[in-house]
């Protein structure tokens, strides 16, 4: 199939046009559903009267049913959608486009969406799905899985869907405290998700992200903090995300000296309270219980869930020193880190 579709891109490229189109329509309804036509119009930034005649098209196919609540994608709509995921990504350019990141960061695996997470939300969807399946991937007999928070992992969350087996035992832990965000946003509430729509086990972490020297040592003290910990440091899945320097020490409500410091030492990423410039040195680490640096090296799969174009020098400079991981990000990242690459 994918040969016959290579053949078609050579002699008539709009038919493949077309097809990118609307498989677009589709795997946006697939996230969206149920969705009105002016607000999928404005998602996918189509107007409505080019959008009337391609959903008019796909429900005589009979892929797409209205309803008063809006357009649902039907079974075989459904069974469309996954069976061309691969193909499509195939004839974009984005599986050549992994193995030009995988050699550029020194990565093991890169799993690309399509899309621009910074422009289209439901981006962060598919790289959700994508971490999902990854997890899937990497679960033994024995499985801790530990998760940082982020509106990416919360999309994960939403994404995941039943993965104990009888053989299994799976259990989510938090790897951070709270940042005082978005609730749905905490590894708490994204680790408890995760644990129930996956038929597992769950432990939080109910502490402040940012501690004081006093406080750290009591609340280290504390037999339910510490039973945690021990189940974080024992991970064989970790689950993390990579935040921009300056955005995560704004949301951390980082004091004037800190701020001061991510400018002067030009630190570009955050991963789990650390700091990191272009080359991948640590240059600050928050005081926190909670995933530590050493904690990466000895879990038996990493899994890093990161994208938009803005996110691109902040992945770049994380797997400068990172450790081997599988690298979830989409289409906007990567074409700037390959651009960035180029320019070196």
């Amino acid at each position: 199939m994918e040969h016959l579709l290579d053949l078609q891109k050579r002699l008539i490229p709009d038919v493949l046009d077309i097809m990118s189109s609307r498989y677009r329509i589709l795997q946006s309804l697939h996230f969206l559903q149920p969705i009105g036509r002016r607000s999928l119009s404005s998602h996918l930034g189509m107007t409505e009267r080019v959008l009337r005649g391609e959903v008019t098209f796909l429900s005589q196919q009979g892929l797409i049913q209205m309803a008063s609540s809006g357009m649902y994608l039907t079974e075989n709509g459904e069974a469309i959608v996954k069976a061309l995921g691969t193909v499509m990504k195939n004839i974009s350019g984005l599986k050549n486009m992994e193995k030009q990141l995988e050699e550029v960061l020194g990565v093991s695996k890169v799993v690309i969406v399509s899309g621009d997470s910074d422009q289209y939300a439901t981006v962060k969807n598919e790289m959700g799905l994508a971490c999902v399946k990854e997890i899937e991937r990497a679960l033994g007999e024995v499985n801790i899985v530990a998760v940082t928070g982020g509106s990416t992992l919360a999309a994960a969350a939403e994404m995941m869907h039943p993965l104990r087996r009888a053989h299994q035992d799976l259990l989510f832990v938090s790897a951070r405290g709270g940042l005082g965000e978005k609730v749905e946003n905490q590894a708490n509430t994204i680790c408890a998700k995760m644990a129930e729509k996956a038929e597992g086990r769950y432990h939080l972490l109910h502490v402040p992200d940012q501690l004081s020297d006093e406080s750290y040592h009591s609340l280290m003290e504390e037999p339910s903090i510490h039973r945690v910990l021990q189940h974080v440091r024992r991970a064989t899945i970790i689950v993390h995300g990579i935040g921009d320097a300056k955005t995560m020490a704004i949301r951390r409500h980082s004091g004037e000296e800190i701020l001061k410091r991510v400018d002067t030492e030009h630190a570009v990423a955050e991963a789990f309270g650390y700091f990191f410039d272009q080359t991948g040195r640590v240059i600050h680490k928050v005081q926190t219980i909670g995933l530590q640096w050493e904690d990466l090296f000895g879990a038996h799969a990493v899994i890093a869930v990161a994208g938009g174009k803005s996110k691109a020098e902040a992945i770049q400079a994380y797997f400068k020193k990172g450790p081997d991981s599988v690298l979830i990000t989409d289409e906007g990242a990567a074409q700037e880190i390959l651009k960035n690459f180029q320019t070196i």
